[in-house]
């Protein structure tokens, strides 16, 4: 079982993954059930003359890798795509893949390498205690910054093993 390391200077910790997820569909599923389920007990809030869920993203960032084949099978040449969104995101590599102009600029055609795209989610959550804090999850590894009630860690850190996903 891998452990949260508190990262120096900052009150933030991260988790490397052991098991990195292998595909968008399944990072957006954590997501989303993170989102709908709120296990985290986070609480909506009002501030500004507006009223808050008690988790919401903040930030997406979905990185699409593509590398261009010759005829032969040689490389003549790569590329990635950022997106806002996962359906972004999913429409953008069959934009990529299918787009003739960028065919005949490179000479060759595009291949999705999946296993080398980039996702981070970072959700802005408000604890019951009244504190906000981030919560980011990338392919890789989780992050939870800006905090200083040590519950809100281990509250993190138990949802997080109950996500076989996390693991």
């Amino acid at each position: 079982m891998t452990h949260f390391r508190l990262q120096p200077g900052s009150k933030s910790i991260t988790r490397k993954l052991k098991h990195p997820f292998t595909d968008s569909a399944t990072f957006s599923r954590v997501i989303r059930a993170l989102v709908a389920k709120n296990p985290l007990g986070c609480t909506s809030y009002y501030a500004i003359r507006k009223n808050f869920p008690p988790i919401m993203p903040v930030r997406e960032r979905y990185t699409a890798k593509f590398v261009y084949l010759d005829g032969t099978g040689k490389q003549v040449g790569t590329s990635s795509e950022v997106y806002d969104s996962i359906d972004g995101y999913e429409t953008g590599i069959a934009s990529m893949i299918t787009n003739m102009a960028n065919i005949a600029a490179h000479r060759g055609k595009a291949k999705h390498k999946k296993e080398a795209d980039l996702f981070s989610v970072t959700l802005k959550c408000h604890d019951p205690s009244g504190e906000l804090y981030f919560l980011s999850l990338a392919r890789d590894r989780i992050t939870v910054s800006s905090y200083t009630d040590d519950a809100i860690r281990r509250r993190v850190e138990v949802w997080a093993e109950s996500v076989p996903e996390l693991q």
